[in-house]
C-alpha cells in the first residue's frame, strides 16, 4: 500500500478504480453463480464424475482418471466460490460506507441490483439530472475503491494472482 506522508486515508489509483468498476459490473453474476453453487453443489459433483467435463481437464492425457479429475474440478469450483464470496462481501462492505446518500443509492441500483446505466438514469431522472446521476455513480465507484484500498483489499487481491 502506497501512502503519502501526512495522508490519513489512502486514495485509490486509476487502476484500482478500474478494478473496482470491473468487480462491481460482475457483482450480480458472482452472486448468481454463488447461489447456484450453494444450491446445486452435489449435482455439480455428480456431473463432474459422470460427465465429460472431468475427462477434459487436460487435453494432453491419453488416459484420464475421471474420479481424480472430477475431484480437481470440484476443488476449482470451490475455490472460485470462495473468491466470489470474498469479493462480494468486500464490495457490500465498501458500498455501505459510501457517505453520499445519492451516490450510495446510484451504486446500489446500478451495480448491486444490476440495472443498466440507462435504467439507472431513468430511475433517478425525477430527482437528479442525467449528468448528476452519472457523476454520482462515478463518485460512488471511487468511494468504494478508496474504501477497498483502505481495508487492504487490493494487496490481498494482487497476492492471490
Amino acid at each position: 500500500m502506497v501512502w503519502e506522508q501526512g495522508e490519513l486515508f489512502a486514495k485509490a489509483t486509476k487502476q484500482e478504480i478500474q478494478r473496482t468498476k470491473f468487480l462491481l459490473e460482475k457483482y450480480t453474476d458472482m452472486v448468481a453463480l454463488m447461489q447456484d453453487f450453494e444450491q446445486f453443489e452435489q449435482d455439480l459433483q455428480q456431473v463432474g464424475i459422470d460427465g465429460e467435463a472431468a475427462r477434459r481437464i487436460d487435453q494432453t492425457d491419453l488416459h484420464a482418471d475421471k474420479t481424480v479429475n472430477a475431484t480437481i474440478l470440484i476443488e476449482k469450483q470451490r475455490w472460485v466460490y470462495s473468491r466470489y464470496n470474498f469479493y462480494t462481501r468486500q464490495l457490500r462492505r465498501a458500498h455501505s460506507l459510501i457517505k453520499d446518500d445519492d451516490a450510495r443509492k446510484a451504486v446500489e441500483y446500478r451495480y448491486i441490483q444490476g440495472y443498466s446505466r440507462k435504467e439507472t438514469i431513468l430511475f433517478f431522472r425525477r430527482s437528479l439530472s442525467d449528468s448528476t446521476i452519472k457523476r454520482k455513480i462515478d463518485e460512488g465507484i471511487e468511494s468504494v475503491a478508496n474504501t477497498l484500498k483502505l481495508i487492504g483489499f487490493f494487496e490481498q487481491d494482487d497476492a492471490e494472482f
